[in-house]
């Protein structure tokens, strides 16, 4: 039977995790991990609840949790990516789900819109359309003052907190990646995007991949995730504020079902911690040591 969290309908849209002062400059945001999926969501999917869960980073809400022993900030999505994906900007809706149709002057369409997975996804791969009826325009304006914008502001909150103690404030931003192919054994299983150069300082992109290197992981750079609308609006180095997204196999950490902890979980919440340490400490201006483990 699948796990059912239909009960943490009202649950907060999101956690703050950490210390209430800032006592690192890293923040961690993981903003696909949620899974209280209320009975109106369900209700209202024409696919079961394990296929929307396929939506999900699943777990990786646990993976950073050994990082907030650093002095890390976690903004932590409760609410799941299926309700409203807070990687995306507001304006990336398919007008083909909403009811009345919105007026296209206020649209951003996109490619992740029209491959179904805008702000609201709209299809699974595989599965179909998600939703049984169009959904409200009232409604998507609700999940966007009361889930999106706040999730962002509470980002801003502890970037700016962060920054305003250490002079320099670097988000993390978490996330999870489909398996690779058997036959792709050569290729990245840590993927950092920095959009392309433009989210972060170089310096602090070179030890995430010496820190990952080292623990032995194949690594890439935006290739094939370069980073989403969270690294863009979050990441301004011109600004003391700097964003890097990390992308993790889903197969270094959960097992076989993709749904529970796996062998590797524990070296996989490792890599998170230290990566954050060795980020913290960079930014703070002291020496990065990279140590075995």
């Amino acid at each position: 039977m699948a796990e059912n969290d239909a009960d943490h309908g009202e649950a907060a849209p999101f956690v703050r995790l950490g210390p209430e002062a800032a006592k690192s400059p890293v923040v961690l945001s993981v903003p696909h991990a949620g899974r209280a999926y209320s009975h109106s969501l369900l209700s209202a999917s024409r696919l079961p609840q394990p296929q929307l869960e396929t939506l999900e980073d699943r777990l990786v809400d646990k993976l950073v949790e050994p990082a907030l022993a650093t002095g890390a900030v976690a903004i932590v999505a409760q609410r799941p990516r299926a309700e409203i994906d807070l990687n995306r900007d507001e304006r990336e809706i398919d007008p083909a789900i909403v009811v009345p149709p919105p007026p296209l002057e206020a649209l951003m369409p996109s490619a992740r819109m029209r491959g179904g997975l805008g702000l609201i996804p709209a299809r699974i791969s595989g599965a179909g359309p998600i939703w049984r009826h169009r959904i409200e325009g009232s409604e998507i304006g609700r999940r966007i003052r009361e889930i999106h914008r706040p999730y962002h502001a509470a980002l801003e909150a502890a970037l700016r907190q962060a920054r305003a103690r250490f002079g320099v404030a670097i988000l993390l931003d978490c996330h999870s990646m489909p398996p690779r192919s058997a036959s792709a054994g050569g290729q990245a299983e840590i993927v950092f995007g920095d959009l392309h150069g433009t989210t972060i300082a170089p310096e602090y992109l070179d030890v995430a991949l010496q820190v990952a290197r080292h623990a032995g992981f194949r690594t890439a750079c935006n290739v094939p995730y370069a980073g989403g609308f969270i690294t863009a609006r979050h990441g301004q180095p011109v600004r003391g504020m700097h964003a890097l997204q990390i992308e993790i196999d889903r197969s270094l950490y959960l097992a076989d079902d993709m749904r529970t902890p796996g062998r590797g979980f524990e070296r996989t919440g490792a890599l998170i911690t230290q990566i954050v340490t060795v980020l913290g400490s960079a930014a703070a201006g002291q020496p990065q040591a990279i140590a075995a483990e």
